[in-house]
């Protein structure tokens, strides 16, 4: 109840009152105006606005704009009251109020005393003010400090305002060299400044994009930046450690807040950023030396604007060549990182309120009895007496005196926490609390604004004051509370919290005053958003100034305080400090955490970009609240913290009262989470030497602990913003899993070797993204090839573990090298370093030698440790023997076979019982190297024998291993490089043969003194070296190849590098990106004769395919020293049989599944030797050495590179890729025409028959046997029905005709080979297929008879000549007359003959050219190299008229035969058509497809067609196939049936088989046979339209068609010897059934998802083997997730199948998505895709809609097509219950649709809607 007041008083009304108020107020407001307006002072500051100003406000882009209203209430009004731009947009976060250009200040004077300094007057332009007090007057001080450091310095020229008192800065010694003017420019009116990078005048920091201003309490300035690359300022938390530049605005003030994602500010202040300029890794820093609140703003110019409210603008500028350079320089400027005691590296044990210490050691014992790792044991605040500092429970805490000895017994450290804020309250009993009252005392606290009272708050133990760290007797009093309570209570280090500083009032007990400094204009957008928000009242005093300036320097001081006090109670022992606010500076003295966190998977995640940022501010010992502060932690997120937690420098496992205890212990002994936990605790104590040795490179150099990718693998753009995975320095990658119920991780492998830590197995993997199987108990742990770690034997504490042995894991790189140091010393004492009272050892691994060298020896540790294990991953054999030599002494030990063990699996060696004592230098070696490997082959041919072999100069040493060279080349047989040129395009050398050995042993073939190299960077990816004998005119080969017209002259461009070693001359050619060595031809035996040439070089691993043409038993090369002959032969398959055509090209597979490929342009008789070095000989007869290199880096990039270098592959008529039939021995037309009736009936998809040569009148080409006269007609019926023909034709004339005319023509034109003129005028006779007129051939005889007897005189067209090419045209034009055809058969053409060299055997001219001096493994080689061919002395002219011998072009005429005949079928039939050719060389596929040749009917050849087609794939023939069936012998049911099975997926599928046996076509065997057959071309007739798409991409991007596994799946390397599956492009798996008996089929699925074809459904499975069922009838085919096929449903040919609606196959990926494409032309038109002549549309697939796009679109009307039915793969179990099409014109369509929830098949027909394939559309489906 009110009390009343006395009677007799007057009473106020309320009216009275207010109106008494008001007037008060008017009042003082009018005197204050008058005084103003009299004065208009004070001094330099200014709140006049200009009369009538205009803003000059021109286009500035909307990245660029910046913010002149960051303050709430932007408008129009308020905008020009400012002075500032106003546009409004549709977008919040841009500004729309923004500066003009006629704001800021005015540059008037300027000086520069030195050339590195330099000063400025600036005064302020005329314009409105935004906040008021605005300084009129400024000098700027800029000097380049040293030549990476820039200081600028803006400041009031008149008066003095607060500047950070660091402590460390300005003790940093200045050594600058270079002028300013290199690297800073001023810009004026307005003022702005620009610092350039001084090497390339790259623009870093400008800051004339906005004004400066520069008032009392709001400082702005702006800056563009070159990249989006930013990291680093805090402390908040940032989800992602690179910044989002999309107009983010962070608050810098420290704070106590909750780390929970928000933009807050929180415990630290930083305002430092570090900028990634490039992929160079050139990098740059930004530091604001200012300590008052503010924001930074990041906007996407990239810009960065600061806002702060007091202070100067001190800014340092870094520069660093890498991201690390600026951590350095940075760390130079503000301190470098203390080396913590190494017991802190252990880990440690927290929680806030145990209760009581009773249950402090329960949590303890239970810990140490499950022998979990574990060093250190903390109390909170709940140890205090009521929370009372220097103070504890004597209650409940009662033996905590004894405590810290309690944990030493057992090598355990005890830590506890002190806040700032001091009670004034008594202690319990009413006791003094003395603390409070001796700093009472010493005045030792933060006043009020009198400077007199001391400002009081609240805390955890009530009413407190605080602190004031910056006053002297605040500090003497701090130490002094501190040496008395550690002498009450023994402790090891100290923990300090609470200091932002936190106040749990607001301001004070008595609030806080209305004034500037607690209300100043602008507020930064901090938590809360008022100044003194659970702090201090920002007009507090201390002895550094105002609170308003030092509170973020709260922390930073008692930092610097505790640091005193440490140094008093403990002395010279090293101790440890925590702090929760920081500075930059801060971490010289003090490690960090990063807050109270929660249990959650956020923070699990976001406590990485956290501690990377903390790398940058230079506080390294640093980590997260394992398990989270607050809330309850489940098991599974305890467990995988404590995984990730393990790599947290400071790793420490901290909770909240009132939560269930985390500590492992609790969740049981036996649980996972303990296991799992002891099992990488103890990798983390195993690795503590390694750590320890960061810590010391921090401390000394300022590198980074805890690294992120982007640190040191800058180049690689992919890592600039990775921050679910770290490193530890730079050799050691944690990748853990961070998301709850998951055991895959997708983590990203960066560009090098990597070893798995834990089964020490190479990782396939590199410079690409993977998906990591990460089960409950593990996270990816890998260690950097070129990383040496030291280690130790782990224990349950470091007091234990720094006993015990240590060792070495030396993980080898790409060159066999690693690298690595140690530092130890006595873990606890200070200035070790300085002091040096410490050990460092530098080590080194290379060629076998590890070197432990000793760089300093200050240190003898007390326990005589020893390295006594070393673990070398990556070393591929056992070594003979190990030994060690001790340095200095020389003394050698040979280590016991029982010492060392090599796994061969994991290529891992191991090294036991060393007793290597820490300290001294030691050297252990071995042989890496097989010195038998290493033997390159001096006497290839048979017979070789110690004589022989050292006729030849050559070495000989028998072997154990008899595939291994026991005559070998010296290592300097070769050549050596006497002069060089370089320029920036390549390379011209001289080279000159050693000629202390004899010459190459083959007198008739004498040896090049003198040699020409030249080298060409064609491209990025291309290169060319060229060798050749300058003085001699030798052969080159005619073949025109597409290089491009200017080189790459720019080196950063370039994938490779090239480099020459002069003796031996060898080139190496290193792919940049990994270092690997894919080319290096520094080894002996080049060799460079008339007739023989050798070439070898080391290959970049054992994965190698391609040479051909010959039959493989893999795809893969085995390189088990296998020698592969090259040269055209009519050579049926078999194996190390030399076949038709001629490919010296081979595609390498890099350990780091990057891939290459080599082609040696050259067309002699040739060999390639495989060695398991691995290592690669040529050997050719001739010729020069002139080989390409295509640099990928992946397989299909090979072949794209090498089909634009040799000419795309063919488009083919589409006709032409449905089924075919052919067969040698059709008795007449009759029969062809039976069978033609017969498929039709059976109603088998059939689109093309052939007629072999048995259609010929004795066997001459163009003319028709008489048992074919109803041929032309039957031709014309079936063309008409919609089928096509072809023809065969062979090169061979006869020559015993009266009226051929083709001869007689030929002659006239003189087309045909013959002799040299000096040799004879004659034609080069042979024999072929044509017979004599009027024989009648007995096949009973043996061949060779009936050749002799019957077979007439041939001549051989010369096709290189232009005239041969015209006459062969007339001939085809003239035949296609008499008869039509659409596609040529040209056969024969290697070329063949059936006597060697020519008729009666005697070759004319040199018989070197016959059997030359090195006979390569040719089949029937001692025949020589005229064996079934013309004699290799026979002349051919080129089309420039050059005569050449046949034994250089040779393996050319198939090639020479190809190009007259595509011409001419183009001209003659005015169609697309089809040349298929039997002989090829590189450049063939631009014309022509080719089948794999004369086979044989066995099961074998099913599997090694496989192979053959994936070799042409590479070679760029992508219209490839067998003869299905086989062609020689009889075939037989099963094997057949399963050959038509997997023919029907050859782009050129043919069944074809031989005279003499039973036929073989579909409809030869019974009803079964010819309905599995027919089942299985539907297949492939569906699928067409997406096999054309690849023929397409193939044609025009060189991608291949028939694709090794492997080429998809490069990162697996299970696929990288797969050759019985093959892909149709990168969507269709087969899986063939070929072995006999089959009923299961084991197939892999590579790491996708798969469909069943047959069933549509995801079979499930990947990345894994699998049995697949296999009736008879069945072959197994899977479709990729994600891809799109389109398709067509079949007819019985390709002309009414081509008629229907266009329908896909939506095969969904894991995450909802398919892309595709659709290509269609006429069909059969003339370069139709050069014309523009066709559509194409893409294809996609996302969130239940798919959509296409038109590419392009100039199809004829004529071939237009609508869209048919849509099968969508994967659609999910929730039903779907309708489609919506949307047409070109927006209008909407139902679609009825069919879905199985079972199979997850959705059926959409869109036929009745009639849909054009070249319009665009969607389609969209919804379930419900």
């Amino acid at each position: 109840m009110q009390r009343r007041g006395k009677m007799g008083k007057k009473r106020w009304t309320t009216a009275e009152i207010i109106l008494t108020i008001l007037f008060i107020l008017m009042t003082i407001l009018a005197m204050t105006m008058i005084a103003l307006f009299v004065t208009k002072e004070p001094g330099v500051i200014s709140e006049e606005t200009p009369n009538r100003f205009m803003p000059e406000c021109p286009n500035i882009p909307m990245a660029e704009r910046v913010d002149c209203y960051p303050d709430a209430g932007a408008s129009k009004a308020g905008c020009e009251q400012r002075g500032c731009c106003w546009n409004p947009l549709d977008e919040r976060n841009v500004p729309w109020c923004f500066f003009p250009t006629n704001h800021g200040y005015i540059m008037h004077s300027f000086q520069t005393p030195q050339p590195t300094v330099f000063f400025a007057e600036m005064k302020r332009m005329d314009s409105p003010s935004l906040f008021g007090g605005d300084i009129q007057d400024l000098t700027l001080h800029a000097e380049m400090q040293t030549n990476n450091r820039l200081h600028f310095k803006i400041y009031d020229s008149k008066s003095q305002r607060f500047e950070v008192p660091h402590e460390h800065i300005p003790t940093v010694t200045n050594s600058a060299s270079s002028p300013i003017s290199d690297t800073l420019e001023i810009r004026n009116n307005p003022f702005g400044l620009i610092v350039r990078r001084k090497e390339n005048k790259k623009v870093l920091f400008d800051t004339t994009m906005a004004p400066l201003v520069f008032a009392d309490q709001y400082i702005q300035l702006s800056a563009k930046l070159p990249s989006h690359n930013i990291y680093g300022l805090g402390e908040h938390v940032h989800q992602r450690y690179r910044h989002d530049t999309n107009w983010r605005t962070w608050p810098i003030f420290t704070r106590d807040g909750f780390p929970n994602g928000g933009t807050h500010n929180l415990y630290g202040h930083y305002p430092f950023f570090l900028c990634l300029e490039d992929e160079s890794g050139k990098s740059f820093g930004v530091f604001l030396l200012n300590s008052n609140a503010m924001e930074v703003t990041l906007q996407p110019a990239p810009a960065v604007t600061y806002r702060t409210i007091g202070g100067v603008l001190d800014f340092y500028i870094l520069f660093g060549d890498t991201p690390e350079d600026v951590v350095h320089e940075f760390l130079e400027l503000t301190g470098m990182p203390v080396i913590p005691a190494y017991w802190s590296l252990g880990f440690q044990l927290s929680r806030w309120n145990y209760g009581s210490l009773d249950e402090v050691k329960t949590t303890v014992e239970r810990n140490r009895a499950i022998d979990l790792p574990y060093d250190v044991q903390y109390t909170d605040i709940d140890y205090m007496e009521e929370k009372k500092d220097f103070t504890y429970d004597k209650v409940n805490f009662s033996e905590l005196p004894g405590f810290a000895d309690y944990l030493h017994e057992k090598g355990q450290k005890y830590i506890l926490i002190l806040d700032p804020a001091v009670a004034t309250s008594k202690r319990v009993g009413g006791a003094p609390y003395e603390a409070y009252d001796r700093g009472t005392e010493k005045s030792a606290w933060v006043f009020e604004s009198d400077g007199k009272t001391p400002l009081v708050g609240e805390v955890w133990p009530g009413e407190t004051v605080f602190p004031d760290y910056t006053s002297p007797n605040c500090i003497e009093w701090w130490i002094d509370e501190y040496v008395r309570f550690s002498k009450e209570v023994k402790h090891d280090a100290l923990w300090i919290d609470m200091n932002e500083v936190s106040n749990f009032l607001k301001g004070s007990n008595k609030g806080c005053a209305d004034n500037n400094l607690n209300y100043p204009p602008y507020t930064p957008k901090i938590l809360d958003e008022v100044m003194y928000s659970k702090t201090l009242c920002m007009d507090a005093k201390q002895v550094w100034g105002n609170h308003y300036d030092v509170h973020s320097l709260y922390g930073y001081s008692m930092v610097l305080a505790t640091e005193k006090a440490l140094k008093q109670v403990f002395g010279s022992n090293r101790t440890l400090m925590l702090t929760r606010s920081s500075f930059p500076g801060v971490g010289k003295y003090s490690g960090h955490w990063l807050g109270d966190n929660g249990a959650n998977w956020n923070d699990i995640k976001w406590a990485i970009p956290g501690m990377l940022e903390f790398g940058l501010f230079g506080i390294p010992y640093i980590g997260a609240d394992i398990c989270g502060f607050f809330e309850d932690s489940s098991e599974e997120l305890c467990r995988r913290w404590m995984q990730v937690g393990a790599f947290y420098p400071f790793s420490r496992n901290h909770n909240a009262e009132g939560y269930v205890p985390q500590d492992p212990a609790f969740y049981g002994a036996d649980s996972v989470l303990v296991k799992s936990s002891k099992h990488y605790l103890n990798i983390r104590y195993t690795l503590l030497p390694y750590l320890y040795t960061l810590f010391y490179k921090a401390h000394t150099t300022g590198e980074t602990v805890v690294r992120p990718l982007m640190h040191e693998f800058y180049s690689d753009s992919a890592t600039w913003d990775v921050d679910r995975q770290f490193l530890w320095g730079k050799h050691l990658l944690i990748t853990p899993v961070l998301d709850p119920g998951v055991d895959r991780v997708s983590a990203y492998i960066p560009d090098a070797v990597w070893y798995d830590y834990e089964t020490m197995e190479r990782v396939g993997d590199r410079k690409t993204p993977v998906e990591m199987y990460l089960p409950a108990d593990k996270l990816g742990l890998h260690i950097r090839g070129g990383a040496i770690l030291p280690t130790q034997e782990p224990d349950v504490t470091t007091t234990h573990s720094r006993r015990n042995p240590m060792g070495l894991i030396v993980a080898l790189d790409d060159n066999n090298q690693a690298a690595g140091e140690l530092f130890w010393d006595d873990g606890e004492s200070r200035e070790t370093v300085e002091n040096g009272n410490y050990i460092h050892y530098q080590f080194s691994f290379d060629n076998g030698r590890l070197n432990l060298q000793v760089t300093k020896a200050g240190y003898k540790d007390p326990n005589n440790l020893k390295f006594e294990n070393i673990t070398i991953m990556g070393v591929p054999s056992l070594p003979s023997s190990v030994s060690v030599t001790h340095i200095p002494s020389g003394s050698i030990t040979q280590l016991p076979n029982s010492t060392f063990y090599h796994d061969e699996v994991k290529q891992v060696l191991f090294l036991s019982k060393l007793d290597l004592s820490l300290g001294e230098s030691y050297i252990v070696e071995w042989e890496m190297i097989n010195e038998e490997l290493h033997r390159f082959d001096c006497y290839p041919e048979e017979g070789a024998d110690e004589a022989k072999c050292k006729a030849r100069g050559c070495l000989w040493k028998e072997s154990n291993n008899a595939e291994a060279p026991w005559c070998y080349y010296p290592s300097d047989y070769g050549y050596t490089v006497t002069t060089t040129s370089e320029t920036s395009t390549g390379m011209t050398l001289d080279i000159t043969r050693n000629m202390k050995y004899r010459s190459s042993g083959r007198p008739d073939s004498p040896d090049a003194n003198n040699l020409r190299v030249q080298i060409w960077y064609h491209s990025s990816d291309m290169l060319q070296f060229k060798i050749w004998d300058p003085t001699t005119e030798r052969f080159e080969v005619p073949v025109p190849l597409s290089v491009p017209s200017t080189p790459e002259a720019d080196e950063n461009k370039r994938l490779y590098k090239v480099s020459v070693t002069q003796n031996p001359f060898g080139i190496q050619v290193v792919r940049k990106s990994t270092g690997t060595k894919i080319w290096d031809s520094a080894v002996p035996g080049f060799t460079f004769s008339n007739l023989f040439i050798q070439v070898s070089t080391q290959l970049s691993s054992n994965f190698v395919y391609g040479f051909g043409e010959t039959e493989h038993t893999t795809y893969k090369h085995d390189l088990n020293y296998h020698t592969w002959g090259m040269f055209a032969k009519d050579q049926p398959p078999g194996y190390k049989m030399n076949c038709y055509g001629v490919h010296p090209f081979y595609m390498g597979l890099e350990n780091t599944a990057d891939a290459h490929g080599v082609l040696l342009l050259n067309s002699n008789a040739m060999d390639v030797t495989f060695q398991p070095t691995p290592a690669l000989t040529y050997r050719t007869v001739g010729g020069i050495l002139d080989f390409y290199m295509v640099l990928g880096p992946t397989p299909e990039m090979v072949v794209q590179e090498y089909t634009a270098l040799i000419g795309r592959p063919v488009l083919p008529a589409y006709w032409s890729l449905g089924f075919q039939l052919c067969r040698y021995g059709y008795a007449n037309d009759s029969e062809i025409a039976e069978l033609y009736s017969d498929m039709k009936a059976a109603g088998i998809p059939y689109d093309v028959q052939y007629a072999d040569i048995d259609y010929m009148e004795r066997q001459l080409d163009f003319v028709v046997d008489s048992q074919f006269e109803g041929l032309p007609h039957l031709v014309d019926k079936m063309r008409g029905e919609g089928m096509r023909f072809i023809f065969i034709l062979d090169p061979a004339i006869s020559g015993n005709e009266t009226n051929y005319k083709a001869f007689s023509r030929g002659i006239e034109a003189d087309v045909f080979i013959k002799w040299p003129s000096h040799l004879s005028k004659e034609i080069v006779w042979g024999k072929v297929w044509p017979d004599y007129p009027g024989v009648i051939v007995d096949e009973s005889l043996d061949w060779d008879t009936q050749v002799e007897l019957y077979r007439a005189f041939t001549a051989f067209p010369d096709f290189f000549r232009t005239q041969t090419a015209a006459w062969w045209k007339q001939e085809i034009k003239d035949f296609y007359d008499k008869m039509k055809f659409d596609g040529l058969w040209i056969d024969m053409n290697e070329p063949a003959s059936f006597v060697h060299g020519t008729v009666g055997g005697n070759c004319l001219g040199n018989p070197l050219l016959e059997n030359p001096p090195y006979m390569p493994p040719l089949e029937s080689k001692h025949m020589g190299l005229k064996h079934k061919t013309l004699c290799m002395n026979s002349e051919q002219i080129l089309s420039n008229g050059k005569a050449v011998s046949h034994y250089d072009v040779h393996n050319l005429y198939g090639w020479s035969h190809t190009k007259p005949t595509f011409d001419a079928l183009l001209e003659v039939t005015g169609k697309r058509g089809i040349v298929v050719t039997r002989s090829t060389y590189p450049t063939s596929g631009k014309w022509a497809g080719h089948w794999l040749g004369d086979n044989n009917s066995s099961w074998d050849q099913l599997y090694k067609s496989i192979i053959g087609m994936m070799e042409f794939s590479l070679f760029g023939i992508s219209y490839t196939g067998a003869d299905i069936c086989g062609f020689f012998n009889k075939a037989e049911y099963e094997m057949c049936l399963r050959w038509m099975q997997l023919g029907a997926f050859y782009p050129y599928s043919r069944n074809h088989n031989g005279k003499g046996n039973p036929r073989q076509d579909p409809v030869a065997w019974d009803d079964r046979f010819t309905e599995a057959s027919r089942d299985v071309l539907n297949i492939r007739y569906t699928l067409l339209p997406y096999l054309y798409l690849l023929m397409f991409e193939a044609h025009t991007k060189g991608s291949t068609v028939v694709r090794p596994v492997l080429h998809e799946f490069v990162k697996d390397k299970a696929t990288w010897d797969i050759h019985k599956q093959f892909l149709w492009g990168p969507a269709l798996l087969i899986t063939p059934a070929l072995d006999s008996g089959a009923t299961v089929v084991e197939g892999y699925l590579p790491d996708a998802r798969w469909y069943d074809y047959h069933t549509a459904r995801d079979v499930g499975k990947r990345a894994t083997k699998l049995s697949m069922d296999t009736p008879l009838e069945h072959i197994n085919l899977h479709v990729r997730g994600g891809y799109i096929l389109p398709w067509q449903k079949p007819e019985n040919n390709t002309f009414y199948s081509r008629k229907n609606p266009m329908g896909l196959i939506v095969a969904l990926s894991d995450s909802g998505t398919a892309q595709g494409s659709v290509f269609w032309d006429d069909g059969e038109g003339i370069d139709t895709v050069g014309k523009n002549q066709y559509l194409l549309t893409s294809l996609t697939a996302e969130e239940k809609t798919l959509s296409s796009k038109v590419v392009h679109n100039a199809l004829d009307p004529a071939d237009h097509l609508n869209l048919g039915v849509v099968r969508v793969w994967g659609a999910g179990t929730v039903q779907i219950t309708g489609a919506t099409l949307t047409d070109k014109d927006g209008g909407t369509h139902s679609l009825n649709v069919e879905h199985d929830t079972n199979t997850e098949e959705l059926t959409i027909d869109a036929t009745s809607q009639a849909v054009p394939l070249h319009y665009t559309f969607s389609i969209t489906w919804k379930t419900g």
